[in-house]
């Protein structure tokens, strides 16, 4: 579903983002990528869907070259790609409805966006959407009357009603507190596992990639310095990716 070939990211400061990084993800996967802060965690998230252009290599979604799309086929490609962000990235003062109807533009024409000229079964896609995240009471309210956890919940709800193949959450619970934290983390297993879709996670503690993913990819100054099934992904392999010995906050964070 997503194959990473000799990808390098250098920004413009000549700060290496990312070093010949190499991998394969399968269709259905739920990996977790881990790393310090600086590490590249989000560098590489983001360049999934162009959100950050690579120097150097090739990023395969599907069949087909996001690197090399340009112009309408871009387009095409990002609409296979949900995005869940740590802030969110909803529209406060719009509600809960017209935030989820946003992960429809892709497929209409700018002036219907505009006008929220959405047809009838983008509306059915937005509540079903709403629906499977447990939040579809919240549908005609403002997003900013709903607490973080809800929030995030729209934001996943948006990629769902977007059809994205792809999920890609960059560190969507930081900022959530723990009992929260799992509630949208069960959120996106089961929607991966119900539907299937490939679902990449940015996280920072250690317990939380243990209990939800499927797959660890360990990255390190920019470098994949694990790649493994959970299983085998022990406090010796994170000590490796963190260059250093684990200490308990990274280890339980928001499993408490």
């Amino acid at each position: 579903m997503i194959e990473f070939k000799n990808v390098s990211k250098v920004y413009p400061n000549g700060t290496a983002g990312l070093k010949n990084v190499n991998f394969k993800i399968n269709k259905g996967d739920f990996v977790v990528i881990v790393g310090l802060s600086g590490a590249g965690k989000s560098t590489l998230l983001r360049s999934i869907n162009r959100l950050h252009e690579i120097t150097e290599g090739e990023i395969i979604i599907g069949d087909k070259s996001i690197t090399a799309a340009r112009g309408k086929a871009l387009l095409r490609a990002r609409r296979d790609i949900g995005m869940i962000f740590q802030n969110f990235n909803l529209v406060k003062r719009s509600s809960v409805i017209r935030n989820v109807l946003s992960g429809r533009v892709g497929y209409h024409s700018t002036i219907r966006t505009i006008f929220g000229l959405f047809p009838k079964r983008d509306v059915e896609l937005a509540l079903d959407a709403l629906d499977r995240v447990n939040i579809k009471e919240k549908a005609y309210s403002r997003a900013d009357e709903l607490s973080g956890g809800q929030q995030q919940r729209v934001s996943i709800a948006r990629a769902l009603a977007q059809e994205a193949k792809v999920i890609l959450a960059d560190e969507p619970v930081a900022s959530l507190d723990p009992l929260t934290t799992r509630q949208v983390m069960d959120d996106l297993r089961r929607i991966n596992k119900e539907l299937g879709i490939t679902t990449v996670v940015n996280l920072h503690f250690i317990d939380l990639a243990r209990d939800y993913a499927t797959r660890i990819i360990g990255i390190r100054a920019g470098e994949i310095v694990f790649d493994g099934p959970v299983e085998e992904a022990t406090d010796s392999v994170f000590s490796e990716i963190y260059g250093r010995p684990i200490n308990e906050d990274e280890l339980l964070g928001a499993a408490e």
